[in-house]
C-alpha cells in the first residue's frame, strides 16, 4: 500500500523513541499500544509513557492468566499513574465452548485450540481496535519463525489498520538491557523461566538452549504457534 511505503520512507532513519513519537504525534487519539505485558510490551510502555502519557494501552484479560500476570499489570499502573484498559472475552461464547468442547479442549487439537483463541483473544482484541488507524505490537522478528520477517511498519489485513511494530529488529538482550537501566517492571515468571508468556496451560518454562516460543503451546510444531492476533498481512 502506498501509505505503509510513505511511513517506512518518512520513518527509516528514526531510532526507536523517535519511531514511536512520530506515530503517537500523527495519530494522537487513533493509535493505541496491544499490550500483553510481556518483557518486550513493558518497554514499550516505559517509553511510550516518556513520551505521550494519554496514549491508550489495553491488554487481554482471556480468563486463563498466571497470577502473575495479574500482579504485573497491576504494579505497572502504580508506577506510571495509569489505568490499562482491559478486555474481556464474550463470556457467553466461553460458556458455550466449555459447556461443548470441556475445559482444557485446546490441548486436542489445532482447531480446537485456535477456536479458544478466537474468542479469548481475537474477538476482544477486535472490540479493543474499534475506531483506530494505528496498533501498536511488542514483536520481534527473532521471537520465531512465523515473525520473522516483520518490518516496523506494516498493513495488518486481518483488522485493516497500520501495525507497527517498533521493537521489530530488537534482540532479547537488548530488551533485558533496556529493562535492567530503566528499572521497568516484569512479570516475575521470567525469571522461573518463562520467556513467552501467555494462557497459563498454554505457557511452560523452557530449559537452556531452547527457543524462545518452545514454551508456548509445545504440543504443536512451530508454524502453527500463533493464535491469530498476528497473521501476515499486507506489507507493501
Amino acid at each position: 500500500m502506498r501509505v505503509i511505503k510513505e511511513l517506512r520512507n518518512q520513518t527509516k532513519d528514526l531510532d526507536t523513541k523517535e519511531f514511536l513519537e512520530f506515530f503517537l504525534t500523527k495519530y494522537d487519539q487513533k493509535i493505541a499500544f496491544a499490550s500483553s505485558l510481556g518483557a518486550e510490551d513493558q518497554v514499550l510502555t516505559h517509553m511510550i509513557q516518556s513520551i505521550k502519557k494519554d496514549t491508550k494501552i489495553f491488554t487481554l484479560d482471556t480468563g486463563r492468566l498466571a497470577n502473575e500476570s495479574y500482579e504485573l499489570l497491576e504494579k505497572t499502573n502504580s508506577k506510571y499513574g495509569i489505568r490499562i484498559e482491559v478486555f474481556f472475552p464474550n463470556s457467553a461464547s466461553v460458556e458455550e465452548y466449555v459447556n461443548k468442547k470441556g475445559i482444557n479442549a485446546f490441548y486436542e487439537s489445532i482447531q480446537n485450540r485456535k477456536e479458544c483463541c478466537r474468542i479469548r483473544k481475537i474477538e476482544p482484541l477486535k472490540r479493543a481496535l474499534r475506531g483506530l488507524e494505528v496498533w501498536i505490537t511488542g514483536l520481534r522478528a527473532s521471537q520465531s519463525i512465523t515473525r520473522s520477517d516483520i518490518q516496523r511498519v506494516e498493513f495488518d489485513e486481518s483488522f485493516k489498520l497500520i501495525k507497527i511494530n517498533p521493537l521489530a529488529h530488537w534482540s532479547l538482550d537488548k530488551v533485558w538491557e533496556y529493562i535492567n537501566d530503566n528499572d521497568v517492571p516484569f512479570n516475575k515468571l521470567h525469571s522461573l523461566g518463562y520467556e513467552s508468556i501467555g494462557c497459563a496451560p498454554c505457557s511452560r518454562a523452557i530449559s537452556e538452549g531452547e527457543d524462545i516460543r518452545e514454551g508456548r503451546w509445545w504440543w504443536e510444531n512451530p508454524e502453527h504457534k500463533e493464535c491469530g492476533l498476528h497473521i501476515k498481512g499486507e506489507q507493501s
